[in-house]
């Protein structure tokens, strides 16, 4: 891992810890940078748009995945 905090955040995959919550639904995270990126269901906004289509999507990974 490049970084500590990466390790932490893997060693959370073995344990189980899923210290951050979606103060909206309660839905919990190994790390607290997902819950950024999952409030945004919770809203109308979409913020990563396809270059070709126009099509928005709430994460950058469907973006990708699209």
């Amino acid at each position: 891992f490049n970084h500590n905090s990466h390790l932490i955040i893997h060693h959370r995959v073995h344990t189980g810890e899923r210290p951050c919550k979606c103060p909206e639904c309660w839905k919990t995270f190994q790390s607290c940078l997902y819950p950024t990126e999952h409030q945004w269901k919770h809203t109308e906004e979409r913020p990563y748009e396809c270059p070709e289509c126009g099509k928005r999507f709430w994460t950058s990974l469907d973006l990708i995945k699209h």
